[in-house]
């Protein structure tokens, strides 16, 4: 029986607390001021996520009730660089018919206009981003002639959207380098590569016809992926699997001079990374690492669980190179088909991009690692991150 008094007793103190503290927290946060920018905030970030993506008519139907909470007009529309309307909430449709006129002389002249008619006024407010364009306008509705304190929140409102209409803007600049960044390593796929594995075929047609078949599928295959037209990132797995084409053209055209070494944990496989991120780092080892005089050497290629990230390692036995001189960019790698070639042709340049595309995606923290000496081969690392918001395959 006392025990059982004791535990009651310490839970009614703990409720007790609980409710105190709830009561403090009220008190702190719950007056009318900071409700009221508690209120102003979460409308502003519901506005936020639809015109992150541009000024669309889904974009401006989603955002379009929470400006006008923000502008607290009793309507609201939004219209393109044209003036034509995309998006229209709330009452006092009488307005809606001078709304596209409006809005196309408030785009003209980068300046508000306002419209009488009735019980009502229209402001148009033109959407000029830092570029001195005028992407579109907003026109907001009052009941009676609007007053300095009307017309000064039309003007913030506006210009707030503005603000994100230029993040949706470097957003889709971002996306656009990404895209260039990878046509750029999609071109530097060597030419000597496709031309010596058709070679290596073609050896292979009289002589083992079944092999000479294989070959060609490989390489079929091997081109579709990395030409292909879907997305920005990958799977770990399919990267893999596009490597494993490529090393086998590599392997039959040297042989077993090219020993290849693979540890791959199963549990990384699905971890998302950018596409074409571990090609240009096999090619590079292939090509300057252990071709030189066709005397070959071992691969290694690793991928192992580390906690929250993924750590990836490719490891030539090669000829290895000056770090000095790659840290200054002034490098002249041997390029064992077409001979010396410097920085930003088609050794270096790779992996420049690779490792600015991983920050791009994952932060500064997830760059390239590259250990080597000359005669010492080279190892290059990447981490990354299991999951990242916003990054999918």
């Amino acid at each position: 029986m006392t025990t059982t008094l004791v535990v009651l007793g310490c839970a009614a103190l703990v409720a007790v607390a609980a409710w105190t503290i709830w009561r403090r927290t009220q008190r702190v946060v719950t007056t009318p001021a900071q409700r009221a920018v508690h209120q102003a905030l979460h409308t502003a970030s519901l506005a936020a996520v639809p015109l992150r993506r541009g000024l669309t008519a889904e974009a401006a139907e989603a955002a379009a009730p929470h400006l006008r909470v923000l502008a607290g007009a009793e309507a609201l529309g939004v219209a393109d660089a044209e003036g034509r309307l995309l998006a229209w909430d709330g009452p006092a449709t009488a307005m809606l018919e001078g709304f596209e006129e409006a809005a196309r002389r408030a785009i003209a002249a980068q300046r508000a206009v306002l419209i009488t008619g009735g019980e009502h006024c229209l402001i148009a407010q033109p959407l000029v981003i830092d570029t001195g364009v005028a992407v579109g306008a907003l026109g907001m509705v009052t009941a009676g002639q609007p007053g300095p304190g009307m017309l000064g929140a039309a003007g913030e409102v506006a210009r707030y959207a503005c603000g994100q209409l230029e993040l949706a803007e470097l957003d889709a600049s971002r996306a656009r380098v990404d895209r260039a960044e990878l046509r750029a390593l999609r071109a530097q796929i060597s030419p000597h590569f496709i031309y010596n594995a058709l070679n290596t075929i073609a050896s292979f047609v009289r002589t083992d016809p079944d092999r000479a078949r294989e070959l060609i599928l490989e390489f079929a295959d091997f081109t579709r992926y990395s030409f292909r037209a879907a997305g920005e990132f990958t799977v770990l797995a399919d990267e893999l699997r596009n490597i494993e084409r490529y090393l086998a053209l590599e392997q039959a055209r040297f042989g077993d001079a090219l020993e290849l070494r693979l540890q791959i944990a199963p549990e990384v496989l699905g971890v998302v990374l950018p596409f074409l991120a571990l090609q240009p780092l096999v090619e590079n080892a292939v090509r300057h690492g252990l071709g030189g005089g066709g005397r070959g050497g071992q691969l290694s290629i690793v991928a192992t669980d580390a906690g929250t990230d993924c750590l990836i390692s490719v490891e030539d036995d090669g000829i290895g190179m000056d770090p000095e001189l790659l840290r200054s960019g002034a490098l002249d790698a041997v390029d064992t088909e077409t001979g010396p070639a410097r920085t930003g042709e088609a050794a270096h340049v790779g992996l420049a991009n690779v490792d600015d595309r991983l920050r791009a995606a994952f932060g500064n923290d997830y760059g390239l690692v590259v250990e080597t000496a000359p005669g010492a081969g080279t190892k290059v690392s990447m981490r990354v991150p299991k999951f990242r918001a916003g990054v999918r395959a």
